[in-house]
């Protein structure tokens, strides 16, 4: 990870809100979700919002790593969802590193529609050697198949 020009990451940008980024699309297909989603606001999931502003940061992060042998992990996020966001909105997104770790990076980020902020926060993502996360994936696959063996048996 090149620290010094990471921490010098800015960025602005726009993004429409589509339709199907609502928690009322999100919930349907959750079984916890499925039998109150229709009650809900056709507005963006904070998940799907969550989702947005961390593909940004971890878009802005890849090309300061090795891609070889470095990865991005989000590892922490604190983020208050102000406002709902109709599909089809414009949301202006915001974004830069507030701080820089040996192996991580904090941003700040910031939402907003036509109207209003509605979202501001900090998300720190972590940058771990590919191979080690892969090891520890794998292990857990593992796992989980000897547990379907053992259940089918």
């Amino acid at each position: 990870m090149k620290h010094c020009e990471i921490s010098q990451v800015f960025f602005s940008e726009t993004y429409v809100v589509p339709a199907e980024q609502t928690a009322r699309r999100l919930f349907r297909r959750l079984p916890h979700g499925k039998d109150y989603a229709d009650r809900m606001i056709d507005a963006m999931a904070t998940g799907y919002l969550v989702a947005v502003l961390e593909s940004i940061c971890v878009r802005e992060m890849q090309m300061y790593l090795d891609q070889d042998e470095e990865v991005v992990v989000g590892s922490f996020v604190q983020c208050q969802h102000h406002a709902a966001i109709p599909p089809g909105a414009i949301m202006k997104v915001d974004g830069w590193v507030i701080g820089i770790g040996d192996h991580e990076a904090t941003f700040w980020v910031q939402a907003s529609d036509e109207h209003e902020v509605v979202c501001e926060g900090k998300i720190r993502f972590a940058v771990v050697q590919r191979a080690q996360m892969e090891i520890k994936i794998q292990r857990k696959c593992e796992a989980i198949e000897r547990r379907e063996l053992f259940a089918a048996s």
